[in-house]
Parts: structure tokens; sequence; C-alpha cells
């Protein structure tokens, strides 16, 4: 190693922001194994690089005691100080033994030690910048296909789509450039693992945040987002501006808003609703489009009772029950759906059903008080047959 090898170094610490020092530690680490291994040395050594010249080497190191137990790695103090007749016991005896062919294999070990070490930063560069893109969207090419996982190309690195994270019947080709939402960056042995989603709500959330002004500027706020990827979607806002209405600034002119994030998500149908402080206004809305007559709600229970008119039943529900199941979501609330005809079919008969209990009650009260008559006509009966055997006895 040379003088040019220290400015290369020294380049390297400017432009990969690897500290000079800690890449010459490293290196000298590595030389000390180099040198036990080649020299079938034991000894304890130690090695130098001069941070001017590049010059190397290698000194062999002992301890100074008083009585020697491994002449590997001690000395006694009356030959160390044959040396030098100040060592003490505790002190430190250094003797070079650099070999003059010690430089090609340095030279060897040095590339590698600095190749690993860029590696390793770069590793480290890639961690730092998309670490700080988790929960956050981006837009990135598809790459290649390993069975049912999907690898997209970020740039600096490749990202994981795993399965799950796939948005139902869509088909990805590479050279696809997609829009996907950064779910975790993990540190691994084999560098960093991006995993990213395009079924979480985060991704419809981002994407409505950056077509929206009025959500970026918080003016709208999105209060909650479900999904059922690739299928439905229901999103509750609220705006802090009475004269902006949340749903109109999301949805856009003519839905232009709203449609381009339809289009990104391959035809995910997206109803935007109004958040409402009434938990009853809500669940209603949450409903939509399907038309409430009423709701009554347990708080204690998180249970609400929906009244929809007979026509409106299938819609409220909807498709397999999709719809009252993301607006269950979407409020956090169990909603129990019924048309009007359910209702008054159900209050007939808990009106039967309290006059059957009314009669019931009756029925038993007369049975239970006969009965009381009976016994007080027994009781009287064996009170005069007595008071009759008395007199007749006297």
């Amino acid at each position: 190693m040379n003088s040019e090898f220290i400015e290369a170094l020294r380049d390297l610490e400017k432009e990969k922001g690897i500290n000079m020092d800690v890449l010459v530690e490293a290196i000298e680490a590595a030389l000390i194994s180099a040198y036990k291994k080649h020299y079938g040395s034991s000894q304890n050594v130690r090695v130098e690089i001069n941070r001017e010249n590049g010059d190397i080497h290698v000194y062999y190191r002992k301890d100074v005691v008083v009585e020697v137990e491994d002449d590997r790695i001690q000395m006694s103090l009356q030959e160390a100080r044959q040396y030098d007749p100040d060592f003490e016991a505790g002190d430190m005896f250094e003797s070079e033994v650099t070999p003059r062919a010690f430089g090609r294999i340095a030279a060897q070990t040095a590339k590698h030690v600095v190749v690993q070490r860029l590696r390793e930063a770069e590793r480290n560069l890639v961690y730092d910048q998309y670490s700080t893109r988790k929960d956050d969207i981006i837009t990135a090419t598809v790459l290649r296909q390993e069975g049912r996982n999907i690898y997209i190309d970020l740039g600096k690195t490749e990202a994981l789509l795993a399965p799950s994270e796939q948005i139902p019947r869509e088909n990805y080709h590479v050279g696809d450039r997609i829009k996907v939402y950064v779910l975790e960056v993990r540190r691994t042995t084999k560098g960093p693992q991006i995993m990213v989603s395009r079924t979480h709500p985060g991704l419809l959330k981002r994407l409505l945040e950056k077509e929206v002004p009025e959500i970026y500027d918080g003016t709208v706020e999105i209060k909650s987002v479900v999904r059922e990827p690739g299928w439905r979607a229901k999103i509750a806002v609220a705006s802090h501006n009475e004269n902006v209405d949340p749903v109109g600034a999301c949805v856009g002119a003519k839905g232009m808003r709203v449609q381009s994030i339809v289009n990104e998500l391959s035809g995910e149908k997206i109803e935007i609703v109004r958040w409402d402080e009434d938990m009853t206004e809500f669940i209603s809305n949450a409903l939509s489009p399907a038309k409430v007559i009423s709701v009554s709600i347990e708080e204690d229970e998180k249970l609400s009772q929906v009244i929809v008119p007979d026509h409106q039943l299938s819609l409220a529900i909807g498709k397999e029950g999709q719809n009252a199941r993301l607006a269950a979501r979407l409020t956090a609330w169990k909603i129990d759906i019924k048309s009007e005809s359910q209702m008054a079919a159900l209050s007939e008969a808990l009106n039967e059903q309290e006059l059957f209990e009314e009669e019931m009650l009756e029925d038993m009260y007369l049975s239970t008080e006969n009965k009381e008559k009976n016994e007080e006509g027994v009781d009287e009966n064996l009170a005069t047959e007595t008071l009759n055997d008395l007199f007749a006895e006297g």
C-alpha cells in the first residue's frame, strides 16, 4: 500500500460518507487475522497503517510479568529490561515483525475490507433512505415475478410485493409502473428488505392526500379509511371550514379527482361520506348510497339498529353484505339493518308476545287466588269439626 491508497480512502470518505479512520481501523483488524493465517503465528500482534504514506508495520506484543506462564503472550521482567531498563511489570513490550512479502497480502486484504465496507455503507444508505418513507407511497416499476411474489424496482433497490398485499384480479407485467405503499423496512444480512402493499388502506389515504389540495393544506381531514381491495372502499372525511364541502372537495369536478384514484386501483369503487360527531348521523352517512329512515344506538355496546325502506334493504346491505360490512368497519360500530316491513312484523310479534305473557300472568294469578281460597275453606271445616268433637266430649 502507498500514499495513493490513502488518497483513495479520503476520496471514499467524501463521496460515500465512510469515515476514513473507521476504514483504516477495519483494515488493520483484518490484517491481524491475515498475518496470523499466512504466517502461522499465535502471538498477540498489532498492525499499524501510516495515515500519511500508507506504510504498514506489524508488531508482536507481550505483557511484561514477573513469572512467565505463557511465553507466546508474556515476557519476563528480566528479559524486558535487557531491551529497556525502564520496563516494569504490567507494561507492554512491542517489537516489529513486518514480513518482507506482507505488502501483497495487505493489498488484497485491504481491497476486500474496502469493498465489504462500501457494500455495508450502501446498504445503510438505502435503509436510511427508505426507512424514512415508511407509511408513504412510492412509484415503482415491476421487475420480475417469482412464483406469486412480485419484485419491483424502487431505483436504488428492490422491494417485495407479497401475494397478500396484491390487489385481487390485478395482473402485473414486467415494466409496469405502479404506486405502492411502504409497509416495512427491515435490516437483514443481505441488506435492507422493503415490504410494500397495494391493499393497505394507507395507500388509498396517501393517494387522496396527493390528489386533493384541501387535504394537503389541512382544510379537509380524513377520519377513517376502509377497503376490500379491488372491490370497494369507503372514506369518511370532515371539513374544518364550514364553507368547504369535504365530500365535494374529494370527489372533484365531475368526479375527476376520485376517478384518477379509481383508475390507479384498477377500478376499485370508492365512496366518500361525511363524518359527523353525532353517531346516528355518521352511521346513516356510512350506509350510503342507501337512504336511512332512523338509527337508534346503544352507547355501551356500540350497537346500532338501522331502519331502511323496504326497497333500500338490499342496497343498504350490499352484495354479500359488503356495504354493511364496510360501514361497520368505518364507524367501528355493530350495525343491525332492518326494513320497515321487517320492523313492523317484529313489533307485531313483540306485541303478541307481551299480550301472551300478560294472559299467562293473569291465569297464574287467578289460579293462585283460587288455591288460597280453597285452602282457607279446608281450614275452616277442620276448625268446625274440632269444636264439635270437643263439645261432644264435654
